[in-house]
């Protein structure tokens, strides 16, 4: 027998269920086309990364060899489980995709790979791809928020929360009706998983976490609109998620303000190719050096004032071994923009790795847990740093909104170039290709279908037809 939903949550399903094109405010449409833009230039940046490429032999080996749906960084065609499961691998790699600051959630690397892949499958239009997305969003960040910041302390919210906001997502370009969602949250909520231990030992886990999202999502929905029911009790039941993964759960936020509030709007876009958590003490240390026209050989030390997330993520990596565990080493990061004004994309290659003066000045910097920055977390994530020269003068600089937040906003033109760089650093777009994806993103909404996001290219490399796109 199915159990009856708390209110809360069986508000969500109806408001994600009846979500439509003609009801979203032009600020919400507008993001999405962003978010999609920002999204696709990670996903092309994945390409050659060794996870990346062992989920790509997977599908090679386990999927069809033809298909209607992409895999963006190889121009192979499956079928959208497949597709979503390789994209949203390579969307989370270079650590350029999106972040919901209050759910500490980052939806798109989980929702676009699931709803492109199955608007290319049935043809869905550009608006309705836009809808599903919303869905997707509007669900994973409301489910973050509601597991609260004690889930994250020991699982990767995009690897939990993540998987109902692919399911979300996929249902309601499916048309599933609110029961039926229900459903598929259910079956997507008892297949969610995502552990952090992962980055201490600097293992690829975290790509499969963002791949299972994406693709159980799917296959959530896919199995609900075939009658296969899964427990609507999943997040606030007894045994359900928050009962064996939050000690702070909150079911308030599952509907707080829908059709009033909408959260895609608050995601922030990343500015520095580093987790997020770096942010925000990068962009304050950029501040001091700036200001006080400092360089690298002028500080001496550098306290990186910092909430308790932060610790518990990055402070286990003091001596970055891997590129995935340098991005995840606030000395690391600190030490680039110390030395070279920023922390991109191409900052982060072998060579950098191992370079003795990065090295030597990262054990310069210092996390310490500051409790007006805990205090406004995860809310607003506050960068502050106290830098000390080799003089003993010491400079301190509180950044309230780091560059890429909805307060601080990367612009159009801000995103086409990041974009474009992305592209450029994995190789998997040329120049010109990329400018028809910024041509399609910014023009989503009135796409008769999204078939084709990259024209497919032969075994020589010459560009052929991939299918409609605008």
């Amino acid at each position: 027998m199915t159990g009856t939903p708390p209110e809360c949550l069986r508000e969500l399903a109806e408001f994600l269920a009846g979500l439509s094109y003609r009801n979203l405010p032009k600020a919400t449409v507008d993001r999405t086309e962003e978010l999609f833009l920002d999204w696709s230039a990670s996903a092309l940046a994945g390409r050659g990364a060794k996870p990346v490429r062992a989920l790509e032999r997977f599908a090679q080996a386990m999927g069809p060899s033809q298909g209607p749906c992409e895999i963006l960084v190889s121009r192979q065609r499956t079928s959208p489980v497949f597709a979503a499961l390789v994209n949203a691998a390579s969307s989370h790699v270079v650590e350029q995709d999106d972040v919901h600051n209050g759910s500490v959630l980052h939806p798109g690397t989980v929702v676009f790979p699931a709803v492109v892949a199955v608007a290319q499958s049935i043809g869905a239009s550009g608006s309705g791809l836009i809808t599903a997305a919303t869905a997707g969003y509007e669900a994973g960040i409301r489910i973050g928020e509601f597991l609260g910041r004690s889930h994250y302390r020991v699982f990767h919210t995009t690897g939990t929360a993540g998987t109902l906001a692919a399911a979300a997502g996929v249902g309601r370009l499916l048309g599933l009706d609110a029961v039926t969602l229900l459903h598929a949250l259910g079956n997507a909520g008892t297949q969610a998983a995502g552990l952090w231990e992962f980055l201490r030992e600097g293992a690829d886990s975290k790509q499969l976490h963002t791949a299972k999202a994406a693709a159980d999502g799917l296959l959530s929905a896919y199995l609900a609109g075939e009658g296969f029911t899964g427990a609507h009790g999943v997040l606030t039941g007894d045994r359900g998620m928050a009962a064996g993964m939050s000690t702070d759960a909150d079911p308030a936020k599952l509907n707080d303000r829908l059709g009033r509030r909408w959260a895609l709007t608050e995601t922030s876009f990343k500015y520095h190719a580093s987790c997020r958590h770096t942010h925000p003490c990068a962009d304050a240390l950029l501040t001091v050096m700036q200001t006080h026209r400092l360089r690298h050989g002028d500080v001496a030390r550098v306290r990186a004032c910092v909430h308790q997330a932060a610790i518990d993520v990055l402070g286990p990596v003091n001596d970055p071994q891997t590129l995935h565990q340098a991005k995840f080493c606030m000395g690391f990061v600190l030490a680039l923009i110390a030395i070279r004004g920023h922390a991109d994309v191409d900052d982060f290659e072998e060579k950098t790795l191992r370079d003795p003066v990065i090295r030597e000045w990262l054990g310069r910097v210092t996390m310490v847990h500051d409790e007006e920055v805990e205090t406004a977390y995860p809310q607003r994530w506050l960068g502050k740093v106290q830098v000390e020269t080799m003089q003993g003068v010491v400079h301190e600089a509180l950044v309230t909104a780091p560059k890429g937040d909805p307060g601080n906003p990367l612009s159009r033109d801000e995103l086409e170039s990041k974009a474009m760089r992305l592209a450029a650093f994995g190789g998997a777009a040329t120049e010109d290709e990329m400018r028809g994806v910024i041509t399609l993103a910014w023009n989503l909404r009135h796409a008769p279908e999204v078939r084709g996001i990259l024209p497919g290219r032969s075994e020589s490399g010459v560009n052929v037809a991939a299918g409609a796109a605008p």
